[in-house]
């Protein structure tokens, strides 16, 4: 929309959060899966992103931590690129999914059986989190910010999500 912006604020801190969420075969043709997620430097978004997966998944677990390790790559990249301009994350990154199941497979190191299909993304956002450079967190469905890249939301919830994001109208009266 034209009549909003995201703005930078100068008071915030320089602490990177991500928000990662998916919809499980949301593609009427195809079934595969969308994945959003949106970074956030301090309480400024800096990036976001809605795409299609490559590939159909058979669980919305499997979903979901796909969604978690392209956030992760996302993170990485912006990490390196706030510290090749001096600016430091010695803190693990945190990293909001509203799903426990895929929050229990990037913790749980035995649980392979039932994530060979997911192993690759599996091993990367481990060893991520055994580095202490990511640190995934429960967040409630109704709190979850990459719900408005993801899922089609009533006004209400929509809007109250929005006033999150930090999006705001620069042409509006004060």
């Amino acid at each position: 929309n034209p009549g909003q912006g995201v703005l930078l604020d100068s008071n915030s801190d320089l602490q990177l959060y991500g928000w990662c969420d998916s919809d499980w075969a949301s593609c009427p043709l195809t079934r595969r899966s969308l994945t959003g997620w949106i970074i956030f430097l301090g309480h400024s978004p800096v990036s976001w992103k809605t795409k299609n997966q490559h590939t159909v998944s058979r669980s919305s677990a499997e979903v979901e931590y796909r969604s978690m390790a392209s956030t992760t790559c996302e993170l990485k990249w912006i990490k390196g690129v706030l510290s090749s301009l001096g600016i430091i994350h010695s803190m693990p990154i945190q990293l909001y999914c509203d799903s426990q199941a895929a929050l229990h497979i990037a913790k749980n190191p035995v649980f392979h059986e039932r994530t060979k299909h997911i192993d690759v993304d599996c091993h990367f956002i481990r060893d991520e989190i055994v580095r202490q450079n990511l640190q995934p967190s429960y967040v409630p469905t109704h709190t979850q910010l990459a719900d408005t890249f993801t899922k089609a939301l009533g006004s209400t919830q929509f809007h109250t999500l929005l006033d999150k994001l930090g999006i705001w109208n620069p042409h509006a009266p004060t």
